[in-house]
């Protein structure tokens, strides 16, 4: 595979960027997951009658939503408007999502003549392209835009649960009792992933975070066997880029060394574990990475005395870690997406207590 030549933004003092490469930023980075969305009202009214898989092909929308955020609350990163089926969709699968339910699939994966017949992604996605250009357009030099991409085993797990499951019980039959057709599963949707980070990529993406929504249900060892491989591959394929890669699943405290085995710069960690702690992890598995987390997203509910008292807390294990050798930097963040019902206001206080620190 060739190396990339896209021409990239030549981004001065980005703070996210300067963290997320080890150096020292002018602030403290923050973004949060699903900041972009259900709470923001100009969101909700952008939105309104319109199909959430359809806006993410809508390249003026996705890339209005994608702002929304960055004009509202003062972060230091917009990340792309999109979904995890995305590029599911975009190859041709029948994927919709119901409203209170999520993802689900026309036809859900239950043989090796399934897995045979799943389309691949072999082509550039311009309706996200086109919307990165504009969405590039208007942020500053300051300010960075994340890509995004769902892991080969969380798409997996839609796949063949025919939708959202809550004991991945159909996910882990497969893996273990027909462990030969998972693994050609596992190797058909990695080329669909690769493929649409590299649209978002080739399109001057600033950074890109590979989300492995649905990890944590793993054992390690099972996580090593059936998963840790493929999400390395693509790691490894879009590491020519030179952006930084940002590796991140729920519930994955017991998971982190093994996570951040697959090879990216930055280790996200959810709100369950103590920064330090895992910096500690990761750092005895694969060297020191940046941290990016790790607030409860509850908190925002909290007020903003709680608020403070959590970031102080959350930042003074992070910058502990760093004393210690154990992590390189630190991107704040939340320690799973923002909740629905999150008062946009407690959002950009919130930015405005971290960037104090």
């Amino acid at each position: 595979m060739e190396p990339m030549t896209v021409k990239r933004r030549s981004l001065s003092n980005a703070p996210l960027i300067d963290a997320a490469q080890g150096r020292t930023p002018s602030r403290r980075p923050v973004w949060f997951m699903r900041q972009a969305g259900r709470s923001l009202p100009e969101y909700r009214e952008v939105r309104a009658g319109i199909g959430m898989l359809d806006s993410c092909f809508m390249p003026e929308l996705l890339a209005e939503i994608t702002l929304q955020p960055v004009r509202r609350h003062d972060v230091d990163a917009a990340i792309l408007f999109s979904d995890i089926v995305v590029p599911l969709k975009a190859a041709g699968v029948g994927v919709e999502i119901v409203a209170g339910r999520g993802p689900v699939m026309d036809h859900a994966i239950t043989s090796r003549a399934d897995v045979d017949a799943l389309p691949i992604l072999e082509d550039e996605v311009t309706e996200v392209s086109d919307g990165i250009g504009t969405i590039l357009e208007e942020l500053s030099d300051t300010q960075a835009l994340i890509g995004f991409a769902g892991a080969p085993f969380t798409l997996a797990s839609y796949l063949v649960e025919g939708g959202p499951s809550k004991n991945h019980e159909k996910t882990k039959a497969m893996m273990h009792a027909d462990p030969d057709t998972w693994h050609a599963l596992m190797r058909r949707l990695t080329p669909t992933v690769i493929r649409f980070l590299r649209t978002q990529i080739d399109a001057g993406i600033d950074a890109l975070q590979l989300f492995d929504s649905w990890a944590g249900f793993l054992t390690e060892r099972d996580y090593r066997e059936h998963v840790l491989p493929y999400s390395t591959e693509i790691l490894q394929a879009i590491g020519d880029a030179g952006i930084p890669r940002i590796h991140f699943g729920v519930g994955t405290g017991e998971l982190l060394g093994a996570m951040s085995e697959a090879g990216s710069e930055v280790m996200g960690v959810d709100w369950r574990v103590p920064l330090d702690k895992a910096a500690s992890r990761i750092a005895a598995a694969s060297g020191p990475k940046v941290l990016q987390g790790n607030l409860d997203p509850a908190m925002l509910f909290a007020g903003d005395d709680v608020v403070a008292k959590e970031v102080a807390r959350i930042c003074g294990e992070a910058d502990a870690a760093i004393g210690a050798g154990n992590a390189r930097g630190h991107i704040f963040n939340l320690g799973h997406g923002v909740l629905p019902h999150t008062q946009p206001e407690a959002i950009t206080r919130a930015a405005e207590i971290i960037h104090q620190h």
